[in-house]
């Protein structure tokens, strides 16, 4: 029989595939993001020509499908990054943490849903967009979400992960200051040069690396 007290036995591990959570988050952004970008011109106050072209069109609708898998994907990268962390944990920065990545992740919805109503809306023969103010209120609306404030709340995560990769070493110091250098660029360089967005997902992608490299290390140990 077992006489541990629940409280203090330790809680079970994930399952080894939540590991790639990170991964998949970062190859399902990245391919939406170059999708979107090829397709629609970074300018928030373009007329909406491409519209006409279905080929753009279709690219666009797939990268937004793909964005509510993305989310997913991020919010099991969070729970990993939780569960490293473990009983080392603050709460102040925990705080932060779970607030900045769960408004990137609502952001990044509400963005997605913002194009895709435009998309659907000016996709239908005979609404032209570039004689529509609608259009470009919305176009400006996304545009917004995603510069101005998801990116921003991924820069405030990044930041806040690398601080709990320094005082917990959960984290390598050499990583935890690659994310202060994203972060910051980010914050101050993402409105005049929109391919940097992509600096988040590949930051991700190094991290999830990491972890799995670390976790594949630990366990050739044990055996």
């Amino acid at each position: 029989m077992n006489t541990i007290p629940i409280e203090n036995r330790s809680p079970p591990a994930p399952p080894p595939a939540v590991a790639i959570s990170g991964v998949i988050f970062s190859v399902l952004f990245i391919a939406s993001l170059v999708c979107v970008r090829l397709a629609i011109p970074a300018n928030p106050t373009e007329s909406g020509v491409w519209l006409a072209d279905p080929t753009l069109r279709g690219w666009v609708r797939f990268a937004l499908k793909l964005i509510p898998f993305t989310g997913i994907a991020f919010l099991w990268f969070m729970a990993m990054l939780r569960n490293r962390i473990g009983t080392l944990e603050d709460r102040f920065f925990a705080t932060v943490f779970l607030g900045s990545g769960l408004l990137f992740v609502a952001m990044l919805f509400a963005s997605a849903a913002v194009a895709g109503a435009m998309l659907e809306t000016f996709a239908v023969e005979g609404r032209l967009a570039t004689q529509s103010e609608l259009f470009a209120f919305g176009r400006r609306i996304s545009h917004a979400l995603m510069n101005l404030y998801t990116i921003k709340m991924a820069a405030v995560f990044i930041f806040v992960t690398s601080s709990i990769g320094l005082r917990t070493d959960f984290l390598p110091r050499w990583l935890a200051f690659v994310g202060f250098a994203v972060g910051l660029v980010l914050l101050l360089v993402i409105t005049d040069y929109p391919w940097i967005v992509l600096l988040f997902p590949l930051w991700v992608l190094l991290v999830s690396a990491y972890i799995l490299v670390e976790d594949l290390r630990q366990r050739r140990l044990v055996k």
